[in-house]
């Protein structure tokens, strides 16, 4: 059935944004985290998501698939944000504290982002779970 392949597409959208939105709260909620495990600064992190590859055979034989998976979770290579505060416990022999890579503005941008993508899925769900609806009304 092709609605049911339809919910699965979705469903991974939905799981995708949902983790990526996770990210995005984890990367603002770090921004001023001056030392982590390693040492370092936080490293601002960004999601890569990329196609459930779906064949030609698949979709002859209704195998379910397509949709959206996230590959990886990389972290940013930009540079930290050093900031002249000599007394600050984690500042260097010059007195440079560095912060995180992560800009508040742009994470709450892709928050955004990632709120719209969801609520578009969430759409599309209902409007699939409508048709469902009716089909199952038209065998009455």
């Amino acid at each position: 059935m092709a609605f049911l392949n339809s919910i699965n597409i979705i469903g991974s959208a939905l799981t995708a944004e949902r983790f990526r939105s996770d990210i995005i709260l984890q990367n603002i909620s770090n921004q001023n985290t001056t030392r982590t495990e390693s040492g370092e600064p936080y490293r601002r992190k960004q999601v890569i998501f990329q196609e459930r590859e779906q064949s030609f055979n698949d979709v002859l034989n209704k195998v379910s698939g397509g949709g959206v998976r996230v590959t990886e979770v990389v972290e940013s290579q930009e540079d930290f944000k050093p900031v002249y505060d000599p007394d600050h416990p984690d500042a260097d022999e010059d007195g440079y504290v560095y912060y995180p890579n992560v800009n508040n503005t742009e994470e709450q941008v892709d928050l955004m982002d990632a709120s719209r993508v969801y609520e578009a899925n969430v759409s599309a769900l209902s409007v699939v779970k409508a048709m469902a609806s009716k089909a199952l009304e038209i065998g009455k």
